[in-house]
C-alpha cells in the first residue's frame, strides 16, 4: 500500500488486532481508503478464559478446590493454574468504566460488535477530533463477514500484522468474535451462517473459473490460424 489505490479491501482473518489497527491508521492518515472485512476473525494474543462457577466442595478441571470461594476460584489459584484469562478480564474491566453523571447520555460507549471494537482501536490511534482525523476516519469501513459488493473484490492481507508471522509458535491467542459473543454480541451465529453461504458460492465460482481457463488453454492449443490471419494480426501488434 505504498501508492494510493481507489479502495483497499483487507481480509481481517488471522491478523492481530493492534498491529492491523496501527497499519490501517497510518494509511488512513495518508489518504488511503480502506475496507476491513471479517473483523470477527481478528486475533488477540493471549488465551481466552472466563472463570465459570463451580459447585461448593467440588474441584475444577485443574484439580483446585472451589469450596472456600463460593464456587469461584481466587485470583491466586488462577495464577497457580497458569491460566491466561486476561483478555476477558481486561474487557470486562473496560466495560465497567463510565461517567459519574449520565452514562447513557455522555458515554463512554462500549461497543460489543467486532467491527466496532476494531473501529475504536483505529480511532484511538488517530487524532479523530481534528479535521484531519475526522477525514481519515471517513475513509474507513469495517464489517463482520464479507458483505456485497466486497465478496466479489480482491482481498489482501497485511504481512506485518499476521499472527502466524508475529507470534511465536505455540503462543495462546483468541478471536475477537468469541470475545464479543461473551460480552453481549448477538449475531455470531447469523454471521457464521452467512459466511457458510458465501463460501459455497465462492467455491462454485472458482470451479467455473478453472473450467473456463482449461477450455481457453485447450482452444489455444488446438486452434488452426491461417498465415493470412497471422500477418493481419501482426500488423496490429498481436
Amino acid at each position: 500500500m505504498s501508492s494510493i489505490d481507489p479502495v483497499v479491501v483487507i481480509d481481517g482473518k488471522g491478523h492481530l488486532l493492534g498491529r492491523l489497527a496501527s497499519t490501517v491508521a497510518k494509511q488512513l492518515l495518508n489518504g488511503q481508503k480502506i475496507v476491513v472485512v471479517r473483523c470477527e476473525a481478528l486475533n488477540i494474543s493471549g488465551e481466552f478464559f472466563r472463570a465459570k462457577p463451580q459447585c461448593d466442595g467440588e474441584k475444577d478441571e485443574q484439580g483446585i478446590s472451589t469450596r472456600k470461594t463460593g464456587g469461584h476460584r481466587t485470583f491466586l489459584e488462577l495464577q497457580m493454574a497458569n491460566l491466561g484469562f486476561w483478555d476477558i478480564v481486561k474487557y470486562h474491566a473496560y466495560l465497567r468504566k463510565m461517567t459519574r453523571y449520565n452514562p447513557t447520555r455522555g458515554g463512554p460507549f462500549h461497543f460489543r460488535a467486532p467491527s466496532r471494537i476494531f473501529y475504536k482501536a483505529v480511532r484511538g490511534m488517530i487524532p479523530h477530533k481534528t479535521a484531519r482525523g475526522t477525514a481519515a476516519m471517513e475513509r474507513l469501513k469495517v464489517f463482520e463477514g464479507v458483505p456485497p459488493p466486497y465478496d466479489k473484490k480482491k482481498r489482501v492481507v497485511v504481512p506485518q500484522a499476521l499472527r502466524v508471522l508475529r507470534l511465536r509458535p505455540g503462543r495462546k491467542y483468541c478471536t475477537v468474535g468469541r470475545l464479543s459473543h461473551e460480552v453481549g454480541w448477538k449475531y455470531q451465529d447469523v454471521v457464521a451462517r452467512l459466511e457458510e453461504r458465501r463460501k459455497v458460492k465462492s467455491s462454485a465460482y472458482y470451479e467455473r473459473k478453472k473450467a473456463a481457463r482449461r477450455q481457453l488453454v485447450h482452444a489455444q492449443k488446438s486452434a488452426v490460424v491461417s498465415e493470412k490471419t497471422k500477418s493481419q494480426l501482426a500488423q496490429y501488434g498481436f
